[in-house]
C-alpha cells in the first residue's frame, strides 16, 4: 500500500502510520494506492477512512459490472479496463475509486492469476509518473482521479486499435483469397468480434456512470466539468468500437457471402454430374432392353425341345427371327421418343 501526500503539484511518499494525520491536517490531499485489497486494505478503509461495508466489499471484491455509489462525503466509482488473453479471452482488469475532498483511495483487482500483476497498476502509475516528471499538477482529488480515468479510457482506446488491426488484416486475407483453413478464419473473426464487443461494453456502461455523476449536487462545478469530461472519453470509446465492429460484421458478411457462393456452385457441380449419370444409366438400361429382347427369344428356341410345335413349322425359325427384328426395333423407337438414347 502506497501512501502520498500530494502539494502543490508534487507527490510526497508517506507511511501507512501517518495516515490519519494527513487526513486531518491541511496540506494538499492524500492519494492512498492500494494494489491488493488484503486484510491491511481492509483495515485502512473500515477502520481509518470508514467507508460504508458494502463499499468496502465491493472494493475488495470482483466487480463484473461497473457501478457508482455515492455517499455524503466521498464518491465510490468501479471500472474496468481491457486486457487480451490466450485464445482471445478479454481479461477484466478492475479498478476502485474513492474520490473524497482531501483524498483519493484507489484499489486495484482483483485479478485474474493469468494476469501479470502490474497490468493492474499501469494506470495510476503513469499518473505518478507524469506528476513526478512535472507534467501534470493535480491539486484536488478530482483533478487526479480525472487524470487516472484519462489514462484508462486511453488504453481501451489503444485496444480498439489493436482488435482494429487485426480486423484489418482479417479484410486483407479474404480480399486476396488467401483466407486458409476456413474453420481457423472464422474463428479468428469472431473473436476479433469479441474483443471490440468486450470494450464497447466497458465505454458504454462507464459512460452511463459518469453520465449520473455530473448530476450529483454534492460534486463541485470544476469536478463536474471533469466527470463530464471522462464520459465524453468513455463515449468516444463506445463510437470507436461502434464503428470498427461494423466494419467487421461487413467483412463477416463478406466472407459468408463467398461461402455461400461457393456452396451454390459446388452444388450445382454435383447435380449435374448426378444428371450425367442418370443419362448414362438410363442409355444403357435401354440398349439391354433392346438387346435382351431378342436374347429371350433366342435362348427359348435355342432349347431344341422336341415337343415345341413351332419345330414342324416350315416358317416357325423365319417368325422368330422376325419377332426378334420387331421387338428390338419397336424398343429402339420407344426410348428414342423419350430421348432415352
Amino acid at each position: 500500500m502506497d501512501v502520498r501526500l500530494v502539494s502543490n503539484g508534487e507527490v510526497e511518499d508517506r507511511g501507512v502510520d501517518e495516515l490519519q494525520k494527513l487526513l486531518e491536517g491541511q496540506d494538499g490531499f492524500v492519494w492512498v494506492d492500494i494494489p491488493a485489497g488484503d486484510e491491511e486494505a481492509v483495515h485502512v478503509l473500515s477502520e481509518v477512512f470508514r467507508f460504508h461495508p458494502m463499499a468496502v466489499k465491493d472494493a475488495v471484491e470482483r466487480n463484473r459490472l461497473p457501478k457508482m455509489h455515492a455517499y455524503h462525503d466521498h464518491v465510490f466509482v468501479v471500472l474496468h479496463a481491457p486486457e487480451i488473453g490466450k485464445y482471445g479471452h478479454v481479461h477484466y482488469i478492475e479498478l476502485d475509486q474513492f474520490v473524497g475532498v482531501r483524498y483519493l483511495v484507489t484499489v486495484h483487482g482483483p485479478i485474474n492469476p493469468a494476469v501479470h500483476p502490474d497490468v493492474a497498476l499501469r494506470e495510476t502509475r503513469a499518473v505518478l509518473q507524469r506528476i513526478q516528471a512535472g507534467r501534470l499538477r493535480p491539486a484536488t482529488p478530482s483533478q487526479l482521479s480525472h487524470a487516472i480515468v484519462t489514462v484508462l479510457t486511453r488504453e481501451q482506446e489503444d485496444f480498439i486499435e489493436t482488435m482494429t488491426k487485426d480486423v484489418w488484416q482479417l479484410e486483407q486475407r479474404l480480399t486476396g483469397g488467401n483466407v486458409g483453413d476456413p474453420e481457423k478464419y472464422l474463428d479468428e473473426l469472431f473473436r476479433a468480434r469479441h474483443g471490440l464487443l468486450a470494450v464497447r461494453t466497458m465505454g458504454a456502461q462507464s459512460c452511463a456512470i459518469y453520465h449520473s455523476m455530473t448530476t450529483l449536487t454534492g460534486i463541485s462545478t470544476e469536478g463536474r466539468q471533469l466527470v463530464a469530461d471522462n464520459a465524453q472519453q468513455f463515449d468516444r470509446v463506445r463510437d470507436l468500437a461502434d464503428g470498427e465492429m461494423e466494419y467487421l460484421h461487413g467483412v463477416i458478411e463478406f466472407y459468408q457471402t463467398v461461402l455461400s457462393v461457393k456452396s451454390t456452385l459446388l452444388g450445382q457441380a454435383q447435380n449435374e454430374k448426378v444428371q450425367q449419370l442418370t443419362e448414362s444409366s438410363k442409355k444403357i438400361s435401354a440398349w439391354a432392353a433392346i438387346i435382351f429382347a431378342p436374347t429371350l427369344i433366342g435362348t427359348v428356341y435355342g432349347m431344341n425341345f422336341d415337343s415345341m410345335p413351332e419345330l414342324h413349322w416350315v416358317i416357325g425359325y423365319p417368325l422368330a427371327l422376325l419377332a426378334m427384328v420387331l421387338v428390338s426395333i419397336g424398343l429402339y423407337l420407344l426410348f428414342r421418343r423419350r430421348k432415352w438414347l
